[in-house]
């Protein structure tokens, strides 16, 4: 009887993990058919030639629960602004937002948000954060330049990180037409990230 009563107690509780994670991947498949969307639009992808002809869509690691996690989020204080490098030997201006740490397998990770000083001029921009990582999937089942996540300016002292949502850099797929910015050797991360768009290594051939 008390077997029971404990299963009943726990049911609405397992119930409603599996209504979140429901949820949560609804959020990843919607980013997926819009990334795709995007890319197979003739005005709007970095796609070029018969890599744009021969675009069906992008690949991608399978969704994990795993990889969205709840950070510490701290702001910087009295950031100063810099100068990124880029993919094509320039530059762009950034300047440090804040700082985010989390756990994966119970090891502590930190990385480091920042906003676009061009982008912040405009109005729909003016939340947006810039968040380039690397990780150990990199040059194997993603680009050896890293991946990025598009995020907004969050209200507390905490961030969510969705890597299932994180992508290529548009010069991944088109180096000639693109300047993008390369990963900073703070947001290296010593593990694999087994979340968001894998790459399939044709475009530089």
């Amino acid at each position: 009887m008390k077997k029971y009563i404990l299963i009943m107690l726990m049911f609405p509780l397992f119930a409603f993990s599996q209504k979140m994670v429901s949820k949560d991947v609804m959020e990843v498949k919607k980013f997926q058919e819009e990334l795709n969307a995007e890319y197979l639009n003739s005005k709007e992808t970095p796609l070029r030639g018969d890599n744009f002809t021969n675009f069906k869509g992008h690949p991608f690691f399978p969704f994990s629960p795993k990889y969205k996690v709840t950070a510490k989020f701290v702001k910087t204080k009295s950031p100063k602004p810099f100068d990124l490098p880029t993919s094509s030997g320039k530059t762009k201006s950034y300047r440090e937002y804040g700082k985010a740490t989390f756990e994966l397998d119970g090891k502590p990770y930190t990385l480091t948000l920042y906003q676009s000083l061009d982008l912040i001029k405009q109005k729909k921009y003016r939340d947006y954060l810039f968040l380039p990582f690397r990780d150990q999937t990199n040059e194997k089942e993603t680009y050896g330049g890293g991946k990025y996540m598009d995020l907004t300016i969050p209200k507390g002292n905490t961030i969510v990180l969705d890597f299932n949502k994180s992508y290529q850099p548009f010069c991944a797929y088109n180096a000639y037409d693109y300047n993008c910015p390369i990963v900073p050797e703070e947001n290296k991360l010593p593990v694999e990230i087994r979340a968001g768009v894998m790459y399939e290594d044709i475009y530089h051939h």
